[in-house]
């Protein structure tokens, strides 16, 4: 048993002690085999359930989900101490730099009037730090984990700031039918699928940002409807669902469809 000193309220000092203790030779196996691969779907899991917290408005489960968050921060960090790369206040030492270099119009001379004006702010000295000449640049450095959708919306939005971009929504809708074509012959000559249905989800994340949507969130939302008819489908029929034929299938989402 370790040497530990319990309390009525714990700090994040008491975090990082706490997960020096689990990672310590006499500490939990389990902590101690871990590694930054092995449990790094473990960071993507707690910042969506996070995010879920947020969008459920739940402020209980939004702070247990954050002290999740924190919890994956301090043992990534505690995983480097021990190889001798950084520390966690190297951690804190590094985002404190980033947020006063990034907000000129804050800690510097430069001014920001609205939320656009600091943002742009925001984006030239992240620019300048992590010397991206070109939009190009600025376009890979969009991590490549990010779910697809979210991925190309930032990436758009990067280009139509450097002014490639249609002036209206029309071009973009056209895209999405050209596109749309563009997979039909492909199935058809069962040649390039992939390719295509890819420019067609880039085509209508695009006419997305036209419109003033996410197309990340709208594609959940498409989830979520999904769910609730599916759950009416299997309400509504008198056997299972592969025992019965297209029509049958057909007609039973249609009631769905109109119930939901």
């Amino acid at each position: 048993m370790v040497d530990f000193q319990y309390a009525s309220h714990y700090t994040v000092e008491d975090l990082r002690r706490i997960m020096e203790a689990l990672r310590a030779p006499d500490g939990c196996p389990w902590d101690r085999a871990q590694t930054h691969q092995s449990i790094r779907e473990n960071m993507l899991e707690e910042a969506y359930e996070a995010a879920d917290a947020i969008d459920r408005g739940d402020v209980d489960n939004l702070r247990e989900e954050l002290g999740d968050v924190l919890l994956q921060v301090v043992f990534h960090a505690q995983m480097a101490r021990e190889e001798g790369r950084f520390t966690f206040d190297d951690v804190v030492d590094g985002i404190c730099r980033k947020l006063i270099f990034r907000h000129p119009h804050v800690f510097g001379a430069q001014t920001a009037g609205d939320p656009e004006g600091a943002l742009s702010a925001w984006d030239a000295q992240k620019r300048r730090e992590k010397g991206q000449r070109t939009t190009a640049d600025a376009m890979d450095s969009v991590a490549r984990v990010m779910p697809a959708l979210m991925r190309a919306e930032k990436l758009q939005g990067k280009a139509a700031k450097a002014g490639f971009d249609w002036p209206e929504i029309g071009p973009a809708l056209d895209k999405v039918s050209e596109e749309l074509s563009e997979l039909r012959r492909a199935v058809e000559e069962n040649t390039n699928v992939e390719e295509e249905l890819g420019d067609l989800l880039f085509a209508a994340a695009k006419a997305g940002r036209f419109a003033g949507v996410d197309p990340e969130h709208a594609l959940q939302l498409a989830c979520d409807k999904f769910i609730r008819r599916f759950r009416r489908v299997e309400t509504l029929a008198d056997k299972p669902l592969d025992q019965l034929d297209l029509p049958a299938l057909e007609g039973l989402w249609r009631r769905a469809k109109e119930e939901t």
